[in-house]
């Protein structure tokens, strides 16, 4: 008896999980089955057809952001009024500024709306244009949307150092020291090329003379930056062509194009209008660029260095100097008769200063690339806005265009043939060919510029006459 009974009693204790372990697994398979009956009403309960609040108070999504934006345009139009008075009025500048901005802004979201099959997606700066040149046709538009001429070109000048100032920024050293011959030949060829093939088909077509026909000659063969140097950044962002360095080529190479055009400009400009000689002209050309080259290095050094990196919010402060140096010097350098200094002292600046900026230059260039996007629908509805039909003659347009259609042709070819010893593929120099073609801002200055001195001139000439005609009397 002794023996027998821890026995059972350890019987017992065997026996006791095993009449248990039904008993748990009966208890966990209905906690499972709970679970999923659970998990299958609540899949239920979230794919029945829930009614959707068609009104609400205040109202949400679109329909506020539509309210807040209009609000938000109004209350700047009020603020505006307050400081300005009649200038946001109709007929103001400040007003025909706030609809160009705005009329362009909503044309380039138009164009980023439209998608056609198997064509790339049209750039948002084709809307922009045409919402200025609507604005400026439109006759109804046209009698209320005025903006003085200095106010314009003041503008479109400041964007267009923005756009240098991003050239400036987005340059690679390293690949520019490796393309640095081959940016030499693509700024110089075409440019050249394309102003004396102008020149020699608009003496012949147009009856032109030879210091005119360079000077519209310097006026078509460059190219637009506002349209080429964005478009590379985005190509670099999405790494097409960095291991060739197309992206830094094309925007290095842009932005001598344009120095050399102005350069250019400004000779025949002071051959045609003054009485100096041709030699003396050209060297002062060289002088605007020596002087801007030297003083855009000297203030990118100092840039580069001040502020320090130990300070707060050192982003903004080197975007805020750099803007602030580059917009002084363009402008400056007009006012004091350096034409081509400007835009030399921009990319020497912005080119020195992001050397060693290392992570810092990203940061910076994202600072610009937001005060880009202020400027962009300006520039290009300014630009559109400055297109008249009315004042185009139905014989110069086709002459103009056969003119334009065969230097391009020629500045393609030669663009072409200049790549071909570069160790490009054949897709690649179509590309860098075809890259080479937009016209815009550079044209719309100079022709402005150059429209101005006429206007001077005809006005002096009238004066002059009248004075004439008075003596005689």
């Amino acid at each position: 008896m002794y023996i027998t009974e821890p026995q059972n009693e350890h019987l017992e204790d065997k026996n006791t999980p095993s009449s248990t372990t039904p008993q748990i697994l009966k208890d966990s398979s209905i906690h499972e089955h709970e679970e999923t009956k659970e998990s299958v009403l609540s899949q239920t309960e979230e794919t029945k057809p829930q009614k959707e609040k068609k009104y609400s108070c205040p109202p949400q999504g679109n329909l506020n952001k539509v309210i807040t934006n209009g609000v938000a345009l109004f209350m700047l139009w009020c603020v505006a009024w307050s400081f300005s008075g009649s200038e946001v009025l109709p007929g103001g500048n400040l007003f025909g500024l706030l609809i160009i901005f705005y009329s362009a802004m909503i044309g380039g979201k138009i164009l980023e709306l439209i998608r056609i099959p198997s064509v790339p997606q049209l750039p948002p700066l084709l809307g922009m244009l045409l919402a200025g040149f609507t604005i400026r046709n439109v006759p109804f538009l046209s009698d209320y949307i005025h903006i003085n001429n200095t106010w314009s070109s003041t503008l479109r000048n400041t964007a267009l150092t923005v756009i240098l100032i991003q050239a400036g920024l987005g340059l690679d050293p390293q690949a520019l020291k490796h393309l640095k011959r081959v940016c030499l030949r693509l700024a110089l060829g075409p440019c050249l090329i394309e102003a004396c093939s102008t020149a020699v088909i608009s003496h012949f077509l147009m009856n032109f003379p030879w210091q005119w026909g360079f000077l519209l000659g310097f006026v078509v063969g460059a190219v637009s930056p506002a349209v080429v140097v964005p478009s590379m950044l985005l190509l670099q962002e999405k790494g097409y062509g960095i291991k060739k360095g197309i992206p830094t080529l094309l925007i290095a190479a842009s932005s001598l194009d344009d120095i050399i055009a102005i350069t250019g400009f400004s000779a025949c400009l002071s051959i045609a209008f003054s009485s100096g000689s041709v030699l003396k002209n050209i060297l002062a050309s060289f002088r605007d660029i020596l002087i801007g080259v030297l003083a855009g290095a000297v203030l990118g050094i100092f840039v580069r260095y001040f502020p320090s990196e130990d300070q707060t919010k050192l982003s903004l402060k080197r975007a805020f100097l750099i803007l602030s140096m580059c917009v002084s010097a363009v402008l400056g350098s007009h006012h004091i008769g350096l034409h081509a200094a400007g835009g030399l002292f921009t990319l020497a600046l912005s080119f020195v200063a992001g050397v060693n900026w290392s992570t810092e230059k990203i940061r910076v260039q994202r600072v610009i690339k937001t005060v880009w996007y202020i400027f962009q629908p300006l520039l290009f509805g300014l630009v559109g806005s400055e297109v008249s039909v009315t004042s185009l003659k139905s014989n110069a347009i086709g002459i103009c265009v056969v003119t334009m259609s065969l230097a391009l042709l020629v500045r393609i070819s030669c663009t072409f043939l200049l790549m071909c010893f570069a160790g490009f593929s054949f897709k690649e120099k179509i590309f860098i060919a075809l890259s080479w073609i937009p016209k815009a801002t550079v044209q719309i200055n100079q022709a402005i510029l150059l429209l101005f001195l006429l206007r001077e001139e005809w006005t002096n000439c009238k004066v002059a006459k009248c004075k004439y005609t008075k003596e005689r009397q």
